[in-house]
C-alpha cells in the first residue's frame, strides 16, 4: 500500500456512524428534482422530434443520449438509492428495463454480482463478454451492436431455457424467466401493432434514438473498469473520472465510480462529498473522458 493511501476496507473501517448515516441519507426531493430535469428534457427533445421541427433529425442524437443515460438511473434505482420507497425504485428500475432490453429483476442479479466480485476476471458477469483489444474490436464495441446482440439474445434465453446464470439464485429463476417473457410478448406486440397499423412515431422516438445514443453510453461505461488492476480495492480496480457538470447530470454522478463500489448505498447526490472524502486515496482517476479513450488508443497501438 503507497504511503498515506487508504485502501477501501480502511477507508470505510474510519468512518464514523454518522458519517455513514449522512452519506447514505436519502433525499426524495433531490431525486425527483433531478428526475424532473431529465424527463423535461427527453420531452422537449422527443417532442421535437415527433412534430418534426426544423433539424429534427440532429434532434435525434441528444434525444437518444437522453434515453440510453436512463440506463445510470436504472442501476441507481437497483441499488434503491433514487427514492425512499422500494416500490417506486423497482417501478423505475423495471419500466427503464423494458425500454433498454435490460430486464430489471435479470439486472439486479447481475450488478450485485457485479459488486461482489469487482474486475474478477473468473466471477465478475461484465467481463463475460471480450473486451476491445484492438482499434477494431473497440469500434465494434463502441457501436453498441454487440450489446443489444447480448441483451435479446439474454431476454429469449431467459424466456425459452431452464439454464441460467450462476449468478442468478434458485429462488429468482422463475421471476427472471416470468419476466424475460413478459418483455418477449410486450415487444412483440408492440412491433406487431406499429406494422399493422403504418405507425412508425415509436421508431424515432425509441428505437433509432437508442441505437444512435448507445455508443455515447459505451464510451462512458468502458472508463467505469477499463484497464483497472484486477484486485480487491476499489479505489483500484474501478475508475473515478472527473468531468463536467453535464456528464455528472445526465449520469447521476456515476462518473463518482469509485466512490459508488466503496459504499453503494450512497445514493446519487452524496458521492461528490464521499468524492471529497477519498480523492487522496484513489489509484485509478481519469481527467476527462477523452484522456481515458486516448490512453487506451495508445495502448492498442502499442500491442
Amino acid at each position: 500500500m503507497q504511503a498515506n493511501k487508504l485502501d477501501h476496507k480502511s477507508f470505510l473501517s474510519s468512518l464514523s456512524d454518522e458519517d455513514q448515516r449522512t452519506l447514505t441519507a436519502i433525499s426524495n426531493s433531490k431525486s425527483a428534482k433531478h428526475l424532473g430535469v431529465h424527463l423535461l428534457l427527453l420531452l422537449a427533445t422527443g417532442t421535437w422530434v415527433a412534430l418534426q421541427f426544423p433539424f429534427w433529425g440532429l434532434v435525434l442524437v441528444p434525444h437518444g443520449v437522453l434515453l440510453v443515460f436512463l440506463f445510470t438511473l436504472q442501476h441507481e434505482a437497483i441499488h434503491n438509492t433514487v427514492f425512499t420507497s422500494t416500490r417506486v425504485n423497482q417501478t423505475i428500475a423495471s419500466t427503464i428495463g423494458f425500454l433498454l432490453l435490460n430486464p430489471a429483476t435479470w439486472f439486479r442479479y447481475f450488478h450485485l454480482a457485479h459488486h461482489r466480485h469487482t474486475n474478477d476476471p473468473d466471477k465478475d458477469p461484465e467481463l463475460q463478454g471480450k473486451k476491445p483489444n484492438s482499434v477494431r474490436e473497440y469500434l465494434i464495441h463502441v457501436s453498441g451492436l454487440p450489446l443489444w446482440f447480448s441483451s435479446a439474445k439474454t431476454i429469449v434465453s431467459n424466456s425459452f431455457s431452464s439454464r441460467y446464470e450462476s449468478y442468478i439464485p434458485a429462488k429468482g429463476k422463475a421471476r427472471v424467466k416470468r419476466e424475460a417473457q413478459l418483455h418477449l410478448i410486450l415487444y412483440v406486440l408492440i412491433a406487431g401493432s406499429c406494422i399493422i397499423v403504418g405507425q412508425t412515431l415509436l421508431l424515432w422516438l425509441w428505437l433509432v434514438p437508442a441505437v444512435l445514443g448507445q455508443p455515447f453510453l459505451r464510451l462512458y461505461l468502458m472508463a467505469e473498469h477499463g484497464r483497472c488492476p484486477p484486485v480487491a480495492n476499489m479505489f483500484e480496480n474501478t475508475r473515478t473520472t472527473f468531468t463536467n457538470s453535464l456528464v455528472r447530470r445526465i449520469a447521476w454522478n456515476m462518473p463518482y465510480h469509485s466512490e459508488h463500489h466503496t459504499l453503494p448505498t450512497v445514493p446519487f447526490h452524496n458521492l461528490p462529498k464521499l468524492s471529497g472524502l477519498v480523492n487522496s486515496h484513489l489509484r485509478s482517476v481519469s481527467h476527462g473522458y477523452s484522456e481515458f479513450h486516448r490512453d487506451s488508443l495508445k495502448e492498442f497501438g502499442r500491442s
